[in-house]
């Protein structure tokens, strides 16, 4: 893929975001007589209280990769990475590890943070959408793992699926249906990257991210939140073949056509939008104002659409916790990371509202205003 049509490369003021609404519509590019991207917003939200955040765990792999060693070895241009996107580094996992040994790791680290015993996990969902294998489930291998008795599937809507598994955790526990639920993020991309892909392959990084959850007050869990998809966008962030439609087969690895595709340059400017209309219904439907968040986790996909989005809503930059310079996109692994390290940080605690937007191929988004 050429850089000059990679997500990082589109300038953000070149960007209008107007208000949302079910219907699909043109993202225009001003100076432009071009149609882009149609988007179909939603204006569905929900809620649902009675659900706690007991802890949270990661797990980030030891290997640091930095830009100037991806420069040097890929003949990548000296400075764009962190220029176009804000990554100075990322953690790739080592060649014995699969996205199960690191959802294992993150998720003994939040077992052992609420002191909880494993035998008491009666559910277990893993987002990921790089599997150890096809079938069996990453979640089965999890489970295995830790040695729980509980049941276990993996769930899979990319950069957006820990939103999706912890809303999906959340009923369970809401209903009274599950007591002690593990809800984890974890990808290893790394391994379905072009490495000499300048404009996708610098962008990933390798982790997971753990949560465990139980009942809470009345007063704790998704005080509003949305989980939205749009398929027409399907084939702008995409995997060409290894599945039914389209089977590897020599000549496909040959040709490459098992790594991720990425058509940047609309990712780019789909992002920013649903980032920011996302937000905004959700805070709205909440009735509460920018002021009565503690803190704003994005996914962590490009300093540039986080910045751009929090100065169309009116976020201050302290209020925004950021930390893809240090371990770059980790797909559905990226919120619990965050969270996990600005918990650790003392900037999340007991009543806070947290609020939480991933976004990625499907194209799926999950937003949630949480009330620690």
């Amino acid at each position: 893929m050429n850089p000059q049509d990679s997500i990082a490369q589109e300038s953000a003021a070149d960007i209008t975001v107007d208000v949302p609404g079910p219907e699909k519509r043109a993202v225009s590019t001003p100076g432009k007589d071009e149609q882009r991207l149609l988007f179909r917003g939603s204006r569905r939200t929900c809620r649902l209280m009675g659900v706690g955040i007991q802890s949270i765990g990661a797990y980030l792999p030891d290997r640091i990769v930095t830009n100037s060693e991806l420069e040097t070895q890929y003949g990548f241009e000296p400075g764009w990475i962190e220029r176009r996107t804000g990554i100075q580094q990322r953690r790739y996992a080592a060649d014995d590890e699969g996205t199960s040994d690191l959802a294992v790791k993150a998720a003994r680290q939040a077992i052992t943070k609420a002191g909880v015993n494993k035998a008491d996990i009666d559910l277990l969902l893993v987002a990921t959408f790089t599997p150890d294998f096809t079938c069996p489930s990453t979640a089965c291998l999890v489970q295995e793992k830790l040695g729980l008795d509980a049941p276990a599937v993996d769930l899979q809507a990319a950069c957006s699926g820990f939103m999706y598994a912890l809303a999906t955790g959340a009923q369970y526990v809401a209903t009274g249906n599950s007591k002690l639920a593990l809800v984890i993020g974890a990808d290893i991309n790394s391994r379905i990257v072009k490495p000499g892909d300048q404009g996708v392959a610098p962008l990933f990084g390798d982790a997971a991210g753990a949560a465990l959850l139980t009942a809470g007050t009345s007063e704790q869990g998704l005080v509003c939140y949305q989980l939205g998809a749009d398929g027409a966008g399907s084939s702008m962030l995409d995997r060409p073949v290894g599945g039914t439609s389209r089977p590897m087969t020599a000549e496909l690895i040959a040709a490459g056509q098992h790594y991720l595709k990425m058509d940047g340059r609309n990712v780019f400017k789909w992002a920013i939008q649903v980032v920011t209309e996302t937000i905004d219904l959700v805070l709205k439907k909440a009735d509460v104002d920018v002021s009565d968040v503690k803190l704003f986790v994005l996914h962590q996909a490009n300093i540039r659409i986080i910045d751009h989005a929090m100065k169309v809503l009116g976020i201050p930059p302290e209020k925004v916790f950021n930390n893809l310079q240090l371990v770059g996109n980790t797909s559905a692994a990226s919120i619990p990371v965050a969270l996990n390290e600005a918990y650790d940080q003392g900037k999340i605690e007991s009543g806070d509202l947290v609020l939480m937007c991933g976004f990625g191929a499907g194209l799926t988004w999950g937003t949630g205003l949480f009330r620690w």
